[in-house]
């Protein structure tokens, strides 16, 4: 979310302090199993696992991207920039960073999450209240929606659409009517945890990052418990970073490959990562 010059808000404290195992550049992957493909869900404990990582490749980003929601299809990325008067939904290629395709988003609105269910593409704005429904092929804008509150998160378990708005709340809504089904509390340790921002559906569990830190967690979707805590920290090397380099923001993964993706607003590059858990 949001522009740098706005107040900031405090993010949750999750009490969870890791080391970043690896900084910006290729590092030699081991053929260890992903951590991805186990969810922590039968740990004993309530608290949450914690996380390390390593980076597997990175790939070129655009620097000017103010990247709200990213996703992972056809083995490129689709994105969702913010920011009024420059918001955009692009097709971009993994391997370049080129933009292949680009619609701008009416100057009034400040683009937010993206989600794919089938052949389209669902994009929030930050404090409208209104979605915009694309062709997630042509980019033909097919409709509206509206939404109650703010637009942060977005992402989808291939029936509903999962809405963050910046609270401890995560509603689920129809992609049809997008009349709220469920809606689950987000907490760590029975304590509430907000800021909550770009979502992403992986393997039965919602990963969110926490606005303005480096850490994503990885959400129970039916009690809202956060299972697991990864910390980036790191993971942009400041040698990388620009007077307008934002905040970690950006989940994406590739189901077919098991490969997680991260980056953040007006970050030079993308992240191929595997996590390890700490011991």
């Amino acid at each position: 979310m949001k522009n740098a010059n706005l107040v900031s808000r405090r993010a949750a404290v999750l009490g969870v302090t890791l080391l970043a195992l690896a900084a910006c550049g290729k590092s030699v992957a081991d053929k260890s199993p992903s951590v991805l493909s186990a969810p922590p869900s039968a740990q004993t404990s309530s608290a949450p696992v914690k996380y390390g990582y390593e980076v597997v490749a990175t790939w070129p980003h655009d620097p000017k991207a103010f990247t709200q929601g990213l996703v992972f299809r056809n083995g490129d990325f689709l994105e969702s920039t913010g920011l009024k008067g420059e918001s955009t939904l692009r097709d971009v290629d993994l391997k370049t960073g080129r933009v292949l395709k680009q619609v701008s988003v009416p100057s009034q609105y400040f683009a937010e999450g993206l989600a794919v269910v089938g052949d389209q593409a669902f994009q929030l704005t930050w404090q409208n209240g209104k979605g915009f429904v694309y062709d997630v092929d042509t980019f033909r804008l097919e409709k509206e929606f509206a939404y109650d509150g703010e637009g942060w998160g977005l992402a989808t378990d291939g029936h509903s659409l999962i809405l963050s708005d910046g609270t401890s709340r995560i509603r689920f809504l129809d992609p049809t009517t997008f009349r709220v089904v469920r809606t689950i509390n987000v907490t760590a340790d029975g304590k509430p945890i907000d800021q909550l921002n770009e979502l992403e559906w992986i393997n039965g569990e919602i990963f969110a990052n926490v606005w303005q830190t480096n850490e994503v967690v990885r959400i129970d979707p039916e009690s809202g418990r956060v299972r697991g805590v990864i910390d980036f920290s790191g993971l942009l090397n400041p040698l990388d970073r620009g007077p307008e380099t934002d905040v970690l923001n950006g989940i994406a993964y590739d189901a077919a490959g098991d490969r997680l993706f991260i980056t953040g607003k007006r970050w030079p590059k993308i992240f191929e990562v595997r996590l390890k858990t700490k011991p």
